[in-house]
């Protein structure tokens, strides 16, 4: 039996990392077998295509280079731990997925969106998550958490309108996919960030059952 696919989305400064946690335990009480990892990342190949992704040894990067070594990194995270998670009837929950290629690198770098769902379904085939959380919040206020929290890696240094057209790109596909995307107003504090997720979450389990 295939197990719960569950994605984690946001703009930088929307506090995926601190709500990722919370995500992780409210499935772990509600007694899932949760896998957590991320993209790009989750394996030894993938996280070396994510520090040559974020790091600035390659700055001028080109973005058909940026593109597949995105779905590089996905295909070898997917046959190596998704899947083999998901067979085994786990709850995988992971911090960014295919979307963050369709914000980032399609909406904001403007690679073609067909190009990317060629290679959607090459490396994925029918597979897609079951949830998406998308914490959104206007990008100047997602910038100033962002500045405060750490050292910019080589997307955090893109100019505000980039990040225009990724928080675009991100409320063009909950429209496009409102059957498994969910929008949280991370605008606002912790606690009432946490309580709509909760809220999402209980439904979304119920619905499930």
């Amino acid at each position: 039996m295939l197990g719960l696919f569950i994605t984690l989305e946001g703009s930088e400064g929307a506090g995926k990392s601190t709500n990722l946690g919370y995500i992780h335990d409210y499935l772990v009480n509600a007694g899932h077998d949760v896998m957590q990892t991320r993209e790009p990342g989750g394996t030894p190949l993938s996280e070396h295509i994510r520090n040559l992704l974020l790091g600035h040894e390659y700055d001028g990067m080109a973005d058909d280079s940026e593109l597949l070594l995105m779905f590089a990194a996905r295909a070898e995270h997917l046959a190596k731990r998704i899947i083999p998670a998901l067979t085994a009837g786990k709850t995988v929950l992971c911090d960014r997925f295919t979307d963050a290629t369709y914000a980032y690198q399609g909406y904001g770098r403007g690679i073609p969106l067909e190009r990317i769902a060629r290679l959607e379904d090459w490396v994925q085939g029918p597979l897609r998550p079951d949830l998406t959380l998308f914490l959104d919040l206007p990008v100047e206020l997602g910038m100033k958490r962002a500045g405060e929290r750490s050292a910019p890696d080589r997307f955090e240094k893109q100019q505000m309108e980039f990040f225009d057209k990724v928080r675009h790109g991100y409320l063009d596909r909950a429209r496009q996919f409102p059957q498994r995307y969910r929008v949280i107003d991370a605008s606002v504090n912790l606690e009432q960030v946490q309580s709509q997720i909760s809220t999402v979450l209980a439904d979304f389990l119920e619905s499930r059952k």
